[in-house]
Parts: structure tokens; C-alpha cells; sequence
């Protein structure tokens, strides 16, 4: 694809191809991936699922169907299964050969199709001529495979609940709950000859257990094996809305035809019942690694590595780096599981200082004496498969690149060896890794905190630029040396900004600590952080003229920015941003997840009301002054509209110059790309109207350089 800009523009972040982690298959001779582009011209999308050669890095279409997607390896072959979205809310199941692209026979053919929608596809072999296939989709009250446009249509639109959700992210909750299927595929004489079985459902509606767990659950919440399915879900006996706490259960199957399949088993994990995550079965199926957190109401809770060495006995379950206190000697937050090809390893993922690392460590506890070793300390590592030399083949993101294909040899992790870059090392785009920096400065108490820098492509050290104080979100999240589709820095550095991503109170990736003292203290040392951060700038970074800064933050991020506006910090900014922001702690019980205001404020607004009101940027409107852009969307159930349209009827009451955007089809994200470019557009036009620099985004539209991607 080629995009025609002058440099890099919402329309280039926004048109460029997006991959996804690549797979190898069994040989390690290739990977599968997928990869979408939005063309603003057309305004279609177009998607592609691609066969990598692994020695020369050159990938070829294995398939260009925009229904087409999840492509898996079978096993053997090079055959490859994907999934398809059909007509009438089908869902179909397609083969295809990857080695041979140019053959006739390697045309992909519908092995079957199920009557719904499904996704998260997984599969393993039960033995020469049986794979077992997993799937998940939604179940209907009677266990059925639910499909959206088949389904009977109620003649009113009432919506009756007598507990908790109602709704959750975007949507009302509805009768329809998550559950994982199971069938076998049999061979059958030639190489695209299978007999399917009939979908079985592994938790029918009496078990009331529901995985994947909405709202974000997806392939990462179960895995298989040929000794059966292990998954997470929510326990049934708890509030889902007050309570975190899901368990790991484990399905045994012999066959994967069992047509009422085993009662679930539940792993004890004793004193730990928060979220479980990320089960893995080793390479010989005998054991599971997962993690699992504490905290039965503390979304962010560190999670523990955890291993059950043998699946037949779930009474020995084991955790990494224990110690007395319960607290854990790794202070990090494991996310990602791989297993060694052997089973003597672990490669985890956790975020660290700013950076997604991959640590290696034994795969058993009693041997791990020592803290996990990072082997890949740059950028944002997203996935990782073991070839068969036991060699990672490593997919990542860094600031200036949106997707890196990379091998490592883990005993010389320094060694580490690009395959593909999508975006060329960020040339493509425009960018280099000289504009990207970063510093340490004291925080509000005894800590440093560590922030980003991102300067224009064409940075002049003799030049000043007005800063742009970027506020990031969760609170419990970080900004990362890797890549965003929706709040890129490099977007802002490349209209003329020295970006800067602080990391203050809240953070994850500086140790647990650092992350547990926003509890009770949402305005407090976060804003102090930030004030420091400023200052620092002020004093120590002589090419940012903070006389015209400007600030910008989403979620949590944008109650910061509303905070900021009542505070003192607010009269050093030239504008204002908030995107999807908090108004009024008071306002937390319109929310869905009730669980996160119970253990930020400290309990309920009834039990701890001085606590949600002390932090209330609502308390504070009588100092509100600086210019402000609202921008808040209709399907945000986590802040509800009103969070926004709120500080917009406060600041034009005031008089202050300030506007409201909207998309009514957007929830807390704003996803789809033509709104994504207005997004961006109303956002660059605001901050580069007060901080003097003019957009010039006609010129830029209009400029026939390209940057071929």
C-alpha cells in the first residue's frame, strides 16, 4: 500500500497497515499473520490473511476475504484454518494450503459451517487422524449456539434485570452468555477431506460459568490440550459488578466427542482470589502455568505466576517467587505466558520502566530461585512461539515502529535479529528512534518518576517548541515504548510539539508500590508528580517553551486534565483536553464495574464519602479558566455521557472558549477510522490553535510525497 502524506498525519497513522502478531507453524519455516488497511479515498477497509517465509522475510496472500481472519496452523502440512463470517449470521470453517500459493489445490475450501457467530479459534491434535477444534461464541438460555440475525425478536424493547451488570463497556447485558465449544475434526481421504462433528457445548447454561469474560475476554482466557480444556471465568456465587475474582477450572476430555462433557474442576488458589489469567498448557499437556491475583475487588492487583505441574492433581497448586508476607518478591506484573519447547522454561511478559519486556525464568518454582531475567528490554514485546532450534520468534511495537517480526536465541538474547518491519524501522513513517528520549525526575514523595520524550522528525536543539503533557489513563496503566493507533505521541511531535508521557503515582511497571499509592489519593501525589514533571521541563529541557503547553488525557487521564483545570497547574496550560473523562467522583455509582471505585476510594460513597469528595474535580469549578475541549461518547458505560456534557455546560456558563465533540456510535475508545480522523483533527486544530502553531493540515493533505508501506 502506498500513502501520500508530507510526513506523519492522523491519515497516515490511520491508513497504514495494521498486523497482527505472526505464528510460526511447526517447522519454523513460515508464519501466519493478518493485516488490515482503511483507505480514506474509498473509505473501505480491505484485510488479508499473509504466509511470512521466515529465512527472507517476504510474505504472499494466503487470503484477501474481509471476512476472513484467526488463521491457525492444523498441525501438519502447512494447512491452515481460518474462520469466516457468513451469511445469515453464519460462521464458516475454511482450509487452505500455505505452502503451495500458486497450486490450484491450494484454493481455500469451506470445511463447515456453524450456525452462529464464533471466534477465538484454537486447536490441537488428539492423535494421526483426529484435531480437536475449540471455539467460543454465545450461548442462548438453552444452551443453544446463538445467532444474532436468526434469533426470534421480542415484540418490546423493554430490558427487565434484577441484579447486576445491566450494562458493561458498550452494550446492555443480555440473555446471550460467552461459553467455549468443542468438536473433533476427522481426516477423511485427501488433503482437504474432513468430517466434522456437531458443536458440544463445555458449560451449559445450569453451571452459570461464562468464558471468555466479558467484556475483554478472549483467546487468552482458555487453552487446550489434548488432555482437555482449562479456562477462566467469573465465580458464579459473587456480584460480578462488585467482585474481581475469577477462577481457573479445567474440562478433562479423552476424545473431544464427549456430547456432555465433564462437570468443570476448580483449581484452589488459598488466599489468592482475584483474577485468574492467561492459562497455557506445557508442551507434553501435563501442566498449566497462569497467573492470578489476590485482591477479590482490586482490578490491578500484581498478578502471581502460578503453576499446577500435573493436571490430574489440582490439589498442588504452586506460586513463583512466594514469600511469607503474601506480597511476592517480583515486583512486576506477569502477563503473557510461552513454555520452551521442552518444558523446562518460561517466557513471561511484563511491563518494566516504560517498556513491554520478555523474561526468562525455570518453569517450576522450586527451581526459579532467582528474579526472571529480562531478555528483550526495548519496545513493547505482543507475542512470542519457540522454534523448533528453541529459538523466539518474537512479534513487538516501539514508538516509531507499529510492528516489528524479530528471532532471539535466549541464551544470546543480544543477538536478536529483525525479520520484517512494517513500517521499515519507522522510516516509512518518517520517524527515527533519534527523536525518542526519556528522564527521571523526583516525585512528590521518596521515588523518581521516569517520563517520555518524543521530538519532531526535524527537532532543532537551538529551537524551542511548546510542549504537549500527555496524561495517560487506567489509573493503573502506563505510557510504554510502544505502539498506539489512538493516542500515538508521535502524531503531536510531528505537528511541532516536544511530547512528554509521564509515568506519576498509579503507574504500572514501577513496582507495585509506586502503583498502590493512588488508592485513597486520585488528586493528590499524581498532581503533585505532574507539577514536578512540569517544573523539571521548565528547568532542564531549554528547547520546550512551556509558555505554550498544552495537556490532554483520556479516562482517568481526562479526570486529571478536569482536576488540573481547578488547580493551580491549570493557568500554566494554554488549552486543555479531555477525552471520556471524570466530572464528578461523586457520580462513580453510574459506572458498571463497581468493584473500582469501591478500592480506589475506599469503600462505598456511603462508608467513605469524604474520600470520593476530597478528589472531586467538581469542587473546584470556581478556578476553572483555561480554554477546554469536552469530547465524550454515547456508548461509554464506563463514564456515562454525562462525565461530559457536565464540564462542557460549566465552561460555557463560565464563558470560557471550549467545544463538545461527540460520536454516538463510539464507547469509551473511539475506534472506527473516519471518526478516529476527526478525532484527531478536532483535537490538533484545538491544542495548535492556543499553543501558536498553525496546522497547515490542508498543506499537508495535499502533499504527493509518498511513504510506501
Amino acid at each position: 500500500m502506498t500513502v501520500r502524506a508530507k510526513k506523519f498525519t492522523p491519515e497516515v497513522l490511520l491508513s497504514a497497515p495494521r498486523r497482527s502478531a505472526a505464528v510460526p507453524n511447526e517447522e519454523g519455516t513460515l508464519a501466519l499473520f493478518t493485516v488490515s488497511t482503511y483507505s480514506f479515498d474509498s473509505h473501505s477497509k480491505t484485510s488479508e490473511i499473509r504466509v511470512l517465509d521466515i529465512k527472507n522475510g517476504q510474505s504472499k496472500v494466503l487470503s484477501n476475504d474481509l471476512a476472513a481472519g484467526e488463521p491457525t496452523w492444523l498441525g501438519e502440512k502447512n494447512l491452515v484454518l481460518w474462520l469466516k463470517g457468513g451469511e445469515k449470521g453464519t460462521t464458516s470453517l475454511v482450509l487452505a494450503d500455505a505452502e503451495n500459493l500458486e497450486e490450484k489445490c491450494s484454493c481455500p475450501e469451506v470445511v463447515t459451517s456453524f450456525n452462529g457467530g464464533v471466534s477465538n479459534l484454537k486447536v490441537t491434535t488428539i492423535d494421526s487422524n483426529t484435531i480437536a477444534l475449540v471455539l467460543t461464541g454465545l450461548q442462548t438460555p438453552e444452551g443453544e449456539l446463538y445467532n444474532s440475525e436468526t434469533a426470534p425478536k421480542p415484540q418490546s424493547t423493554a430490558r427487565i434485570y434484577s441484579k447486576l451488570f445491566v450494562r458493561q463497556w458498550d452494550a446492555y447485558v443480555s440473555e446471550n452468555k460467552s461459553t467455549i465449544w468443542y468438536t473433533v475434526l476427522k481426516k477423511s481421504q485427501g488433503i482437504y477431506n474432513f468430517n466434522v462433528a456437531p458443536l458440544n457445548n463445555a458449560l451449559p447454561p445450569s453451571l452459570k460459568l461464562e468464558s471468555p469474560v466479558p467484556p475483554f475476554g478472549g483467546a487468552g482466557d482458555y487453552d487446550v490440550s489434548k488432555n482437555g480444556i482449562v479456562f477462566v471465568a467469573k465465580d458464579p456465587k459473587l456480584d460480578p459488578a462488585n467482585y474481581t475474582k475469577t477462577d481457573l477450572y479445567f474440562i478433562p476430555l479423552k476424545t473431544f466427542e464427549e456430547s456432555k462433557p465433564p462437570a468443570p474442576l476448580l483449581v484452589k488458589t488459598g488466599n489468592l482470589k482475584g483474577y485468574s489469567g492467561s492459562p497455557v498448557f506445557s508442551p507434553d499437556a501435563k501442566s498449566v502455568a497462569f497467573t492470578k491475583m489476590k485482591s477479590v475487588q482490586y482490578e490491578s492487583d500484581k498478578p502471581r505466576l502460578m503453576l499446577i505441574p500435573d493436571i490430574t492433581d489440582l490439589s498442588n497448586v504452586q506460586e513463583f517467587y512466594e514469600t511469607k508476607d503474601g506480597e511476592g518478591s517480583w515486583d512486576l506484573r506477569p502477563e503473557g505466558i510461552t513454555w520452551s519447547k521442552d518444558g523446562e522454561e518460561l517466557y513471561v511478559t511484563a511491563e518494566e520502566n516504560g517498556r513491554g519486556k520478555l523474561f526468562k525464568l525455570p518453569a517450576s518454582p522450586r527451581r526459579a530461585r532467582d528474579l526472571p531475567k529480562a531478555i528483550v528490554s526495548d519496545g513493547t514485546v505482543t507475542d512470542v512461539s519457540v522454534l523448533p532450534n528453541n529459538s523466539l520468534f518474537i512479534s513487538s511495537t516501539s514508538l516509531v515502529d507499529n510492528s516489528i517480526f524479530s528471532i532471539l536465541n535466549p541464551l544470546k538474547p543480544e543477538d536478536q535479529s529483525t525479520i520484517s518491519s512494517n513500517s521499515k524501522g519507522g522510516k516509512a513513517f518518517g520517524l527515527t528512534q533519534d527523536q525518542v528520549d526519556e528522564f527521571w525526575y523526583a516525585g512528590a514523595e521518596d521515588y523518581n518518576v521516569h517520563a517520555w520524550i518524543l521530538k519532531p522528525s526535524n527537532f532543532d536543539k537551538t529551537k524551542k517548541y511548546p510542549l504537549a503533557y500527555l496524561i495517560h489513563g487506567g489509573p493503573q496503566g502506563a505510557w510504554n515504548e510502544g505502539w498506539s493507533t489512538r493516542w500515538n505521541p508521535a502524531i503531536f511531535a510531528e505537528q511541532g510539539y516536544v511530547v512528554v508521557t509521564p509515568n506519576p503515582t498509579g503507574s504500572t511497571g514501577y513496582g507495585m508500590a509506586l502503583q498502590n499509592g493512588i488508592k485513597n489519593n486520585w488528586g493528590g501525589r499524581p498532581y503533585t508528580d505532574l507539577v514536578k514533571g512540569f517544573e523539571y521541563i521548565e528547568s532542564n529541557l531549554p528547547y520546550v517553551d512551556t509558555s505554550r503547553a498544552v495537556a490532554l488525557g483520556a479516562s482517568y487521564g481526562g479526570y486529571m486534565v478536569n482536576w488540573i483545570q481547578g488547580h493551580p497547574l491549570g493557568r500554566k496550560f494554554k488549552a486543555l483536553v479531555t477525552h471520556d473523562g471524570v466530572f464528578s467522583t461523586l457520580n462513580q455509582y453510574s459506572s458498571e464495574e463497581l468493584f473500582f471505585p469501591h478500592h480506589d476510594f475506599g469503600g462505598t460513597l456511603w462508608e467513605n464519602r469524604e474520600g470520593y469528595e476530597k478528589w472531586d474535580p467538581a469542587a473546584h469549578l470556581s478556578e476553572w479558566a483555561t480554554p477546554h475541549l469536552i469530547i465524550h461518547n454515547e456508548l461509554d458505560y464506563r463514564l456515562p455521557i454525562a462525565e461530559g456534557l457536565a464540564p462542557f455546560n460549566v465552561l460555557q456558563t463560565k464563558g470560557i472558549p471550549s467545544k463538545f465533540l461527540s460520536f454516538p456510535d463510539e464507547n469509551h475508545w473511539v475506534l472506527k477510522p473516519e471518526n478516529s480522523l476527526v478525532w484527531h483533527q478536532e483535537v490538533l486544530d484545538w491544542i495548535n490553535k492556543y499553543s501558536g502553531i498553525e496546522a497547515e493540515q490542508e498543506e499537508l493533505r495535499n502533499s504527493v510525497s509518498e511513504l510506501n508501506l
